[in-house]
């Protein structure tokens, strides 16, 4: 598996026991997002920021949607596996800015189409 350097705005998708992570963007809620680095893959972006924003270490493991099949926002998902239960210290956003919400309630949350149809796959039941 060869990575590619990403473009453009990265989201993480990040799942754990049912629940989506999302963060505070002025708007609502939202998914991790931000730019890559200089020649830096999705998979690491993603990683990166979710660290950055909220403390939580998760590992970039599949891009929900390949740099060429991108939003027509410039946007690309990459699902992320949560490797610690609590976020560190030194989080850039606020406790009160970050949020575990169950599958069921993301409704209001403004996210891309090809994530509302993975988390439809990953719905409990």
């Amino acid at each position: 598996m060869t990575l590619e350097p990403a473009d453009g705005v990265v989201q993480a998708v990040v799942l754990y026991d049912g629940r989506l992570l999302l963060v505070a963007d002025g708007h609502g809620w939202a998914l991790p997002s931000g730019t890559p680095e200089p020649a830096e893959p999705a998979e690491a972006t993603a990683a990166r920021v979710v660290y950055e924003l909220t403390g939580y270490l998760v590992d970039g493991t599949e891009p929900l949607t390949p740099p060429d099949a991108a939003a027509a926002d410039g946007a690309s998902a990459v699902v992320c596996q949560l490797l610690s239960e609590s976020p560190s210290d030194g989080a850039g956003l606020a406790p009160e800015q970050v949020r575990w919400v169950p599958i069921s309630e993301t409704g209001d949350a403004a996210l891309p189409p090809a994530v509302r149809a993975y988390l439809r796959g990953h719905t409990p039941a």
